[in-house]
């Protein structure tokens, strides 16, 4: 039987299927849309399912990482309704898989923890756990395997967008290494800007991060752009694109090992 699990983030909701040796059998993607009913979740993921030849019937179970509180009812709604299971809701507060050392635990995003999970799972302990989505976070994780913090900053999409929002006839700009960092047109000097800036501060915290963590704390980074960065960046020793999907399983079979 199959395991379901979804990473509803800011821009999109991730899904990732993994089998009962826990090999990754499917991924979608699919935008983060705050007004989609129960039955637009069940045609739409049946709809994905369907073209992958992915089968329904053998999900046994659903876990979700949410950071969008108000998809919550909707997005359960649908999982019992067109695939008869009861999704289960990841959160830093329930879980026990890892210890939160910060000063309000509770409210640590899900997707922060699941990533610094999978993270460990991957690399080991000590770790940095990087996401370049909507925002660009660094998780910590001590040699104990316990959470004891993050940096966040503004994710790139999110400082394209604010660029263009605020500069007249910008130009169409793909996120992706320009050939040399003095931008010789517009689009290659945001690019030089955009991808290099994440470039230097990824490399900074990641000295500041080992400062305190260990000199040996492991890097591994997820999110869309990641690659993006990691070509460019040392720093970033490994990228799995897919790191919360794989912390909501692990956390799902520790806590429920039947």
């Amino acid at each position: 039987m199959n395991l379901l699990c979804i990473d509803v983030g800011n821009t999109e909701t991730k899904l990732g299927a993994f089998d009962a040796s826990g090999a990754m059998i499917g991924t979608w993607r699919v935008t983060t849309a705050r007004r989609r009913t129960a039955d637009e979740y069940g045609v739409l993921f049946a709809a994905f399912f369907s073209a992958a030849r992915f089968p329904v019937d053998q999900i046994a179970a659903i876990i979700v990482s949410s950071v969008v509180p108000v998809v919550d009812r909707p997005l359960a709604e649908g999982c019992k309704k067109y695939f008869g299971v009861r999704a289960t809701f990841f959160s830093a507060a329930k879980q026990d898989t890892m210890v939160v050392r910060t000063d309000r635990p509770r409210e640590v995003g899900s997707d922060l923890i699941a990533a610094a999970i999978g993270a460990v799972d991957f690399v080991g302990t000590p770790a940095i756990a990087i996401n370049f989505g909507t925002a660009t976070t660094f998780g910590a994780i001590d040699r104990d395997g316990a959470y004891v913090g993050v940096a966040i900053a503004t994710g790139l999409q999110v400082a394209l967008d604010a660029l263009a929002g605020r500069t007249a006839k910008l130009p169409q700009v793909s996120l992706v290494a320009p050939e040399s960092a003095i931008g010789r047109d517009t689009v290659s000097a945001i690019q030089a800007g955009l991808i290099f800036g994440a470039v230097g501060q990824t490399t900074e915290l990641v000295r500041r991060f080992r400062a305190i963590l260990g000199e040996d704390a492991r890097v591994i980074a997820s999110g869309g752009l990641a690659p993006v960065v990691a070509r460019e960046c040392p720093a970033i020793e490994r990228v799995e694109p897919h790191l919360v999907l794989h912390g909501l399983r692990i956390d799902y079979l520790r806590s429920r090992p039947s």
